[in-house]
Formats: C-alpha cells, structure tokens, sequence
C-alpha cells in the first residue's frame, strides 16, 4: 500500500491529488490494483498538509494489535456499535488530522461530527472489506455511505503506545 501525492494530475480531475493505491502482488508482478483519489486541499481544518508526518515504520510486533485497534475503532466508533469508547482508542495527548475537514484532538472529531449531522449529511460506515497493515500503521477499507450515494472509505492510522495518534482518511 501507498500514500502519495500528484502533480499534473489533470487526468483525474484536478491539478494535484492525494491517493492510497493498494496493489496485489503475485510472481513479482502486479496482480491487482485499488485506489482513492482525493484533491490535494491545501488550506486544512488541522493546518497541516494531507500527507506530512512520520512515515517510519516501528513497532513490528504489534502489527496484529495495531490492526486490530483499527478495526476495533472503526466497528465502535465509526460503524455505532460502542461510540462512547472512542477514547479507548484515540490518544488524548497527540492525534493528528489529515482528513482536511477535520481539526486535531478528540474535539475536531467532535465538531465535524456535530457539524456533519446538525447539516443532515453524517456518513455511515457499513462494512469493513480490508486491513492492511505493519507495525505501527494500518489502513482499513471500508464500505459505506455519503450524501446519499455509495461510498469506499480508506482510513490510514499511526499507533503509538497502544493509541492512535494519527488519522488519514479518504
């Protein structure tokens, strides 16, 4: 999996995008393709870029706790299940936001939440169809909806002792 950005990337819409592409690999070769485009936005709710931040991967004994976090997180929170539990899952002290909407810390996610429901326009997580991941990230795909139509959702996240300290999504 990859987090990249693009310049000229007019054939997709838009001068500068950002994607996650998954790739399956079989015999060397790629097998099968996934992505999400989003246009690059320049002016964040965080004030940060869209793909700034620690890229180094650590923590490769965790890889299956990790991704279970962010699972757990996005069945919980995300998919209504238990959303009181989100700060069993999110770090009180350091989270970053990369989704362009959405501000740092627990009350970003508050606010949007509020501001996307007080508008009518809430997204709604169905289904999770993939968990790719290794040592402190993991990326979940999910299935859902927004505005009405049908939505995939990719969420990156970035674990530090046993919280998430990071989001991405798509």
């Amino acid at each position: 999996m990859l987090h990249n950005s693009f310049t000229n990337a007019q054939a997709f819409g838009e001068p500068e995008t950002v994607t996650f592409d998954i790739y399956r690999m079989e015999d060397g070769m790629v097998a099968a393709h996934w992505d999400a485009i989003q246009p690059l936005v320049a002016d964040t709710a965080s004030g940060r870029s869209m793909v700034d931040g620690p890229t180094e991967i650590t923590d490769l004994d965790k890889t299956d706790a990790n991704k279970a976090l962010a699972v757990a997180r996005i069945e919980d929170v995300l998919m209504c299940k238990n959303p009181a539990r989100i700060t069993d899952y999110i770090s009180a002290e350091s989270y970053a936001q990369h989704n362009p909407m959405i501000a740092d810390g627990l009350s970003g996610i508050v606010a949007a939440v509020e501001a996307l429901t007080a508008a009518n326009n809430m997204f709604v997580y169905k289904e999770i169809h993939a968990v790719q991941g290794e040592g402190n990230f993991a990326l979940t795909v999910s299935e859902g909806e927004w505005g009405g139509q049908a939505h995939a959702f990719h969420d990156l996240f970035r674990m530090e002792g046993g919280k998430i300290v990071k989001h991405i999504g798509r």
